[in-house]
């Protein structure tokens, strides 16, 4: 008799669904590391800045801008990591990554609203997108 030896099969990530302990193992705390970033990036890396400024406008400007930055950042990272996570089928990480992604872009476009009113164009300015 012959013994046939099987290939060994090839796990690919996207061949099986990943199981649901594991999903929710990384969804979970994923979600709650991510929006807390959000809500101690606000506090503690906007909030308190623009305290410390005590009414310097550039200060206060350069902690906007940085925090629209890290906010950005945030939002790439968070959709690179939805992306993979979709790659490896893991159905409740890329929910919890596309909510997180959610209130990144809520958070990025309140804080683009309260740029954009803060700093009208001058009026020398022929017409708004120009940048002037």
């Amino acid at each position: 008799m012959t013994d046939t030896l099987s290939t060994p099969e090839h796990r690919r990530p996207w061949s099986h669904r990943t199981s649901l302990g594991v999903d929710l193992a990384l969804a979970i705390p994923l979600f709650l590391l991510e929006s807390a970033w959000l809500v101690l990036d606000w506090i503690y890396g906007f909030g308190l800045e623009v305290w410390a400024a005590q009414g310097d406008q550039a200060r206060i400007d350069a902690a906007g801008l940085a925090h629209i930055g890290r906010v950005r950042m945030l939002l790439i990272a968070v959709l690179v990591l939805s992306v993979l996570a979709g790659i490896f089928r893991a159905r409740w990480t890329v929910i919890a990554h596309l909510l997180v992604a959610l209130l990144a872009g809520g958070v990025l476009a309140a804080a683009r609203h309260e740029w954009d009113n803060n700093h009208p164009p001058s009026p020398t300015c022929i017409r708004s997108g120009a940048n002037c």
